[in-house]
């Protein structure tokens, strides 16, 4: 993969806090990652473009071993286990809030008869 950092690629501090718990690693059973944040990064990439995975930018590595790796974790639970240790602290970066249960009042959302007048009040 190239020196270059993709727009979609995880932060240093946010992989500090995943690294711990990710498999793979010098002196764990079952084999080591070629790079694990390169692994990481291409699906966060793909998570994030909502692209198919026959997609994926070649810097982050053949797309069907990405996709068969990133299976197996989903299989083990692993992803699983990587966002419960990180809701803990969570950064709040990506907050959104869905308003499709917001209500407004009558009035003001162009009903019949007008906006009422917000200086006038019924008890004088």
């Amino acid at each position: 993969m190239s020196t270059d950092i993709h727009r979609h690629d995880i932060s240093d501090k946010a992989w500090e806090q995943i690294e711990p718990h990710i498999i793979g690693k010098k002196g764990q059973w079952g084999g080591i990652g070629e790079d694990n944040r390169r692994f990481v990064n291409a699906v966060i990439w793909i998570l994030r473009t909502g692209a198919p995975w026959r997609d994926l930018p070649s810097d982050y590595g053949n797309w069907n071993s990405v996709a068969k790796r990133f299976r197996r974790w989903v299989k083990l639970g692993l992803w699983e286990a990587i966002l419960e240790k990180l809701v803990d602290e969570p950064d709040y970066e990506w907050l959104m809030i869905d308003a499709s249960h917001i209500k407004v009042h009558l009035h003001a959302a162009g009903a019949v008869g007008g906006n009422q007048d917000m200086g006038v009040t019924k008890g004088g």
